[in-house]
């Protein structure tokens, strides 16, 4: 269609011009039409692998093999390196799993999802997503394996050499000198895999039983930087999971409009700018999200009621 080739082609353009790769699918989950930029390239999926992970939580839990109100207790030895919550305490304390999977989720809480991961590992979480028939999604290690690289090492001032590191050190084929960042070593998906991953949690009978809480934690994101601005209104809620590391920038979510359309949109990215902080970065991702999402909306009637 020569409105999608226009879209694509737009958003591809904004963004090469903040210096950004990205795998992007935007996926009307009513008619199952998508539109898309490479979208079956793999990703390494920082923070983005808490999404699989709160579901096979969940899964364990419908099963009684998992009690969601358990007590889990974190100690200095359980914390780790995080910016948000848990990984933030100072002190000893003691959560329920299920508010676990809140602070991971919502919060985006890698010391909590490490604690999710030690009920859950990730063997167990991949098993699981290959019994849904999504083979593109592969969880190998804990949020803990993303720090030990050069970045947890390194000193605030020495952060660009990371940053540095990241952007030049990929090899052919998804390769990457910090193993990380290797999507045959990492935790890696593709933007349609996630896509589908979940189109599956909010339209699959099967998975029912996960679908309240789960859509309620993304929804309650407060990480809201990147694709919200662009997407959200009073008229359109994005319930969404991010991740971000180093020159990695991802986000992934359903967005409901309140007259019955449903959008499955996930942007897989990495930055070749080595610097931290680049807002110019997530608002082109937005920007380049909405461009697909609108072409895409365009084509469907409102289904009210």
């Amino acid at each position: 269609m020569l409105g999608d080739h226009r879209a694509v082609r737009e958003a591809a353009a904004v963004l090469a011009d903040a210096g950004l790769s990205a795998s992007i699918v935007v996926r009307d989950l009513r008619s199952g039409r998508e539109i898309s930029i490479e979208p079956d390239e793999p990703y390494p999926l920082a923070s983005v692998v808490k999404l699989p992970l709160a579901l096979a939580v969940l899964d364990r839990a419908a099963v009684g093999e998992l009690d969601l109100a358990r007590r889990v207790e974190l100690s200095d030895a359980d914390r780790t390196p995080g910016l948000t919550g848990y990984s933030r305490f100072r002190h000893p304390t003691s959560v329920a799993v299920e508010d676990l999977l809140y602070m991971a989720v919502a919060v985006s809480d890698d010391t909590a999802a490490d604690a999710l991961f030690a009920l859950c590992p990730p063997v167990a979480v991949t098993d699981l997503l290959r019994e849904l028939g999504i083979a593109d999604i592969t969880v190998r290690h804990s949020i803990r394996e993303l720090h030990r690289t050069l970045a947890s090492r390194l000193s605030p001032e020495e952060m660009p050499q990371a940053l540095t590191l990241a952007v030049r050190a990929s090899t052919q084929g998804g390769g990457h000198l910090i193993p990380q960042l290797d999507v045959t070593s990492a935790n890696a998906g593709t933007a349609r895999s996630l896509s589908t991953l979940l189109d599956r949690i909010w339209c699959d009978p099967a998975l029912r039983r996960h679908r309240a809480l789960l859509r309620d934690l993304l929804g309650m994101n407060l990480m809201r930087q990147r694709l919200a601005p662009d997407l959200e209104s009073d008229d359109a809620v994005w319930h969404s999971k991010t991740g971000s590391f180093l020159h990695l920038r991802h986000e992934v979510g359903v967005l409901e409009h309140v007259d019955g359309g449903v959008f499955a949109i996930a942007v897989l990215s990495e930055s070749s700018v080595p610097a931290w902080r680049q807002p110019a970065a997530e608002q082109a991702l937005g920007h380049a999200a909405k461009l697909l999402h609108d072409r895409l909306r365009s084509d469907q009637a409102p289904v009210m009621g």
